[in-house]
């Protein structure tokens, strides 16, 4: 699975808890988009979270 580059940001793990409250695993991913952004001056290619987009921290090219 896809990290997100500036915050490190990937897919966690917990449980599916039934009415009768028996456990099976879960994924929860999180919500990552290949931007093409700036790095070191050069447009790059590299996965973002959305909350990265949101908040600016991501410089597109």
């Amino acid at each position: 699975m896809a990290r997100c580059f500036y915050c490190d940001k990937g897919v966690l793990f917990g449980n599916n808890v039934s009415h009768s409250h028996r456990r099976s695993n879960k994924m929860y991913s999180a919500n990552i988009k290949k931007v093409k952004a700036k790095i070191n001056g050069t447009p790059k290619t590299v996965y973002a979270c959305t909350r990265c987009l949101r908040s600016g921290a991501v410089e597109r090219a």
